[in-house]
C-alpha cells in the first residue's frame, strides 16, 4: 500500500502532489444554464479545469456605485439620520421660546393682580379724603405707583386724569417710528403668539373723556361695585394692563399701566436662547459632520471593497484594516480584511483542490482510453486479456478515487453535523485488529495491540474507525512479511496518545508533512496498481482535527527501520 494511501499514476502518468494546506471542502454553487464546467453532485467542482474557469475581470473594475445607494422608500443614509438626530434635539431645546411665552403669561397675570390690588388701595386712600382733595391726592399716587390714574363718574365723564395733569408715566409706542429690530422683535412675538393662541388680547385704543363707559372695566365696577382688571394689547404688541375701583359718590377709579418692562425681558431671553441655539447648532452640524465622516467614509471603504471581492479577483483587493481605529468600525476593517483573507485561502484550496482532480483524474483515464482503442487493433486472446485486465483496473481505480473525494468532499459538513459521544479507542482498534487477523488482511503481518488503560474519547466513532482503520492498513502495506505492526495507547488524563508502528523504511524527514497533503504518494515497490487514492492521510488528519487532535508521522523511538504515527485526542470529559 501507498504511504499516504497513494496510488501509481499509470504506465505514461505522473505522481499527484500538493503543496497546499490539509484538505478542507469547499462548496460550489449549482451550475447555471450554459456553463461548462461540469459539477459533482455532491457539490465538489472535482472536474473543474482552468480552462472551464471563466475569465478574470479586469484589476480596475470600477465599483457600482448604485450599488451602494439605498434604493427603498423610508431609507436614507448614516449622515442625514446622525444630522437629524442630532439637531431634533436642538428643535426641543428651541421648545424654550414657547416656555418664554408661557413665563410672560405668567408674569402679565401676576402684574394683572398687582395692578387690581394697587388700585383698590388708592381708591379706599382716596374714599377718605375729601372730595376737593382727592384730585391732588390722586397726582400724588400715580406719581408713586407709576400709574395712569383717571377717575370717570356715574356717566363715563372723565372727572380727573393724572396725564393732564402733568404726570406722564404712561406713554403709547408708535411701531412706525421703531427701527428694524424692533420690527423683527413684534414679527417674532406675532409668530410666537400665533403658534401658541395667545394672540386674543384686544388692540388698547384711547377712549374720548366722556367715553368712560366703554372701558369694560369701568363697566363691571359700575355694575358689580367690586374691583375688575384687564388685559391689552399695545401697538408695539407691548401688554396694557387697565384696573378699577370704585369710590364714593358714584364714581370709578381707573388705573392704567403698560408693562412694557415684561415684553422688554422676554426679548432679552429670547435673544440669548437664540445666540445659544444659533452656536449650539453651528457645533452640532460640524461634530455631527465629523461624526458621519468618522463613520460613514470607513463604512463605505470597506462596501467598496467588499463589492470588488464580489465582482474582481479576491486577490487584488486589498480591505483596509483601519489599525488606528479602536471601536466597533475598526473591528468589523479587520474582521472583514482576516475573512477577505480567508476566502483568498479557501479559492487557492478550491483550485488546487481542483488541479489535483483533474490530473488524478485524466491519468486512469488516459490509461483506460489507450486500453480501449487497443482492443480493437488487437486479435491476440492474451493481448487483449491483459488490455481487459488494464481496463478493470483503471475502472476500480476510478471508481476509488471517485468514492474518496466525494467522502472528502463530505467531510467537514458532516463532522459539523456530528453528534460526538464517548468512544472506547481500545474496544474499537481491538475489532480492528482481530477483523484483519481473522480474514487474512494483515498479510503476514503480526498486529500486536494490548492497552492496559482505559482510551475513551469525546468523538465520532465512524469517523475515528476510518483513522485507525488507514493507519494499520498504511502500516501493513509497508511492513515486509513476517514483520510486526504495533499499536499502543497511553492516557494522561488530557490527552489520549495512540501510536501505530511498523517496521517498513519508514517516512524522510522532508516527508512527514507531506504524507498528509492530498494525492501525495510514497508507496513501496510491490504495491498492487490503482488500489489506494492518496487521500487516506489526509482525510485522517481533517477527522482527527475535527476532533480537536492532532496526527503526525515520526520516527521510531527505538531509531530502528520503520514509521511511528502519532494520533493525540482529548480525553472524555476533559
Amino acid at each position: 500500500m501507498a504511504r499516504g494511501i497513494g496510488f501509481r499514476t499509470n504506465r505514461v502518468g505522473l505522481v499527484g502532489g500538493d503543496r497546499s494546506p490539509a484538505f478542507r471542502h469547499v462548496a460550489v454553487p449549482p451550475r447555471r444554464r450554459g456553463s461548462r464546467a461540469p459539477y459533482a453532485p455532491g457539490g465538489i467542482a472535482w472536474l473543474w479545469t482552468p480552462a472551464c474557469a471563466p475569465a478574470d475581470p479586469p484589476e480596475d473594475l470600477p465599483v457600482d456605485e448604485g450599488a451602494l445607494s439605498l434604493r427603498w422608500s423610508g431609507r436614507v443614509s448614516l449622515t442625514p439620520r446622525i444630522l437629524f438626530v442630532n439637531i431634533f434635539a436642538l428643535a426641543l431645546l428651541a421648545g424654550g421660546f414657547f416656555y418664554l411665552d408661557s413665563y410672560r403669561a405668567r408674569i402679565v397675570d401676576g402684574r394683572v393682580a398687582q395692578a387690581e390690588r394697587e388700585v383698590r388701595l388708592i381708591a379706599e386712600a382716596l374714599a377718605l379724603l375729601p372730595p376737593d382733595d382727592r384730585t391732588d391726592e390722586m397726582v400724588n399716587f400715580a406719581r408713586k405707583s407709576g400709574l395712569r390714574l383717571r377717575i370717570y363718574d356715574r356717566r363715563g365723564r372723565l372727572v380727573a386724569d393724572s396725564r393732564a395733569l402733568g404726570v406722564r408715566n404712561f406713554q403709547l409706542v408708535d411701531p412706525d417710528k421703531d427701527g428694524w429690530q424692533q420690527d423683527a422683535a413684534r414679527a417674532l412675538d406675532a409668530g410666537i403668539d400665533t403658534v401658541v393662541g395667545n394672540d386674543r388680547d384686544p388692540l388698547y385704543r384711547e377712549r374720548a373723556p366722556g367715553r368712560g363707559l366703554r372701558w369694560p372695566d369701568v363697566v363691571t365696577v359700575r355694575t358689580t361695585g367690586g374691583t375688575a382688571a384687564s388685559v391689552w394689547r399695545a401697538p408695539d404688541r407691548t401688554p396694557v394692563v387697565t384696573a378699577a375701583a370704585p369710590l364714593p359718590e358714584d364714581r370709578v377709579l381707573m388705573a392704567t399701566v403698560n408693562a412694557r418692562d415684561i415684553t422688554s425681558t422676554v426679548r432679552t431671553e429670547r435673544a440669548r436662547l437664540s445666540l445659544v441655539l444659533a452656536v449650539a447648532f453651528l457645533l452640532s452640524v460640524l461634530l455631527s459632520l465629523f461624526l458621519a465622516r468618522t463613520i460613514v467614509r470607513p463604512m463605505r471603504m470597506l462596501a467598496r471593497a467588499a463589492i470588488r471581492v464580489r465582482l474582481g479577483r479576491a486577490r487584488e483587493v486589498v480591505v483596509p484594516r483601519l489599525p488606528s481605529r479602536r471601536d466597533e468600525i475598526g473591528m468589523l476593517a479587520r474582521a472583514l480584511s482576516d475573512m477577505t483573507s480567508a476566502l483568498r485561502s479557501r479559492i487557492d484550496a478550491t483550485e488546487a483542490f481542483a488541479a489535483d482532480v483533474t490530473h488524478e483524474l485524466k491519468n486512469p483515464l488516459a490509461s483506460l482510453r489507450s486500453a480501449v482503442d487497443g482492443l480493437g487493433a488487437v486479435k491476440d486472446p492474451e493481448l487483449r486479456a491483459q488490455l481487459l485486465a488494464i481496463v478493470q483496473d483503471d475502472v476500480h481505480r476510478l471508481d476509488r478515487l471517485i468514492t474518496d473525494i466525494s467522502d472528502a468532499s463530505r467531510l467537514d459538513a458532516q463532522l459539523a453535523r456530528a453528534k460526538f459521544e464517548a468512544v472506547d479507542l481500545g474496544a474499537l482498534i481491538g475489532a480492528l485488529v482481530a477483523y484483519r487477523t481473522e480474514r487474512g488482511i494483515a498479510r503476514g503481518v503480526t498486529l500486536h495491540f494490548d492497552p492496559d488503560e482505559p482510551l475513551v474519547v469525546h468523538g465520532e466513532g465512524a469517523r475515528l474507525e476510518r483513522v485507525f482503520a488507514n493507519l494499520i492498513d498504511n502500516a501493513i502495506s509497508f511492513s515486509p512479511p513476517g514483520g510486526t505492526v504495533r499499536i499502543a495507547g497511553t492516557n494522561d488524563g488530557d490527552l489520549i496518545e495512540i501510536e501505530v508502528v511498523d517496521e517498513g523504511p519508514g517516512v524522510p524527514p522532508e516527508q512527514r508533512e507531506a504524507v498528509f497533503r492530498r494525492f501525495h504518494s510514497v508507496r513501496p515497490g510491490d504495491e498492487a496498481f490503482g488500489r489506494h487514492s492518496g487521500l487516506g492521510l489526509a482525510i485522517a488528519r481533517t477527522i482527527v482535527e475535527g476532533h480537536g487532535g492532532m496526527i503526525a508521522a515520526e520516527s521510531r523511538r527505538d531509531h530502528r527501520d520503520g514509521a511511528r504515527f502519532v494520533v493525540q485526542l482529548p480525553v472524555a470529559g476533559a
